[in-house]
């Protein structure tokens, strides 16, 4: 069960991506399609927090502190909020299947963080892996510039600049999810992302820009269901299961799900480049997350 969890959760989670696409055919732009993803997610966000702060017996949970509040505020503003808005952002430049190896880079970017805020050390294995799976990522970018031409450069910077925002998250996330738990914290944090992503429409779009094509509000129930909520809770319930690690290494199939669906649904090209190009990246991140983190100084 704990297997078939983190399969379906990474799948569905990859999913977000061919669904965007699908969008962003129907004419509508970056900030209001994240505000369509997150208005409907957001009654479910909250009831997860809700859910997760209970206590067998009624006892009401510990408060939150101000400390709490605020790592709250900021693990939601840059591991969902920040990250979610430059990954629909780059989505418009670039494939899903590129999108895609971008964010697996995640491990190898929470490696290199550790190494600058704790500074754990990295092994030449790990370092090793990490050139692999970035050589990875650049053979596929290299074939989707040279058809996509310069708009391409904007895309793949701005879903590494997701990469980057959510491996932060996981850096500093990890004494707030010992003191409210995982399931609690995502509820919180991913529900203030919610509230910025609605207020960013606000603030940057007249509230005429929400009058989408019907599609456009089908597609993002769809993305706030089965791509978003769906795969926190799967992943959260493979965990418990079978252990981080594993999950972890399950997510693998993540990329190659996008591959297939970008195919498709969205026919995308399937080509030798986005073949080797995936086989680097899954291969260099398998050995990143099998040998662990790096040993502290």
């Amino acid at each position: 069960m704990g297997l078939l969890l983190a399969s379906a959760g990474s799948i569905a989670f990859s999913g977000k991506a061919i669904i965007a696409k699908l969008a962003y055919r129907h004419g509508v732009d970056a900030v209001t399609l994240i505000m369509y993803r997150m208005l409907f997610a957001l009654p479910l966000f909250l009831a997860l927090a809700w859910w997760a702060s209970r206590r067998p017996g009624g006892e009401k949970p510990a408060p939150l502190t101000r400390a709490d509040w605020l790592g709250v505020l900021g693990l939601g503003f840059t591991g969902y909020y920040l990250a979610s808005f430059l990954d629909f952002s780059g989505l418009q430049y670039i494939s899903a299947s590129l999108e895609r190896l971008i964010l697996y880079l995640n491990p190898t970017l929470v490696l290199v963080l550790g190494w600058v805020v704790y500074r754990r050390r990295i092994t030449l294995l790990q370092a090793v892996a990490m050139a692999v799976s970035y050589a990875g990522v650049l053979l596929v970018f290299g074939h989707e510039v040279g058809s996509q031409g310069p708009d391409a450069v904007l895309g793949a910077l701005l879903v590494f600049g997701s990469a980057v925002s959510y491996a932060i998250y996981l850096v500093y996330s990890g004494e707030l999810v010992k003191r409210l738990g995982s399931m609690r914290l995502v509820g919180l944090a991913t529900s203030v992302a919610c509230v910025l992503c609605l207020l960013q429409f606000v603030l940057l779009r007249p509230l005429s820009a929400a009058v989408v094509a019907p599609e456009v509000i089908w597609l993002s129930v769809l993305n706030a269901t089965l791509c978003t909520f769906a795969p926190v809770v799967m992943v959260m319930m493979a965990i418990e299961r079978i252990g981080a690690g594993l999950a972890a290494q399950v997510g693998m199939i993540g990329p190659m799900s996008v591959i297939v669906m970008g195919v498709w649904i969205l026919d995308e090209p399937f080509n030798r480049w986005i073949v080797a190009g995936t086989v680097l990246v899954i291969g260099g991140v398998f050995l990143v997350t099998r040998f662990g983190a790096a040993p502290k100084k």
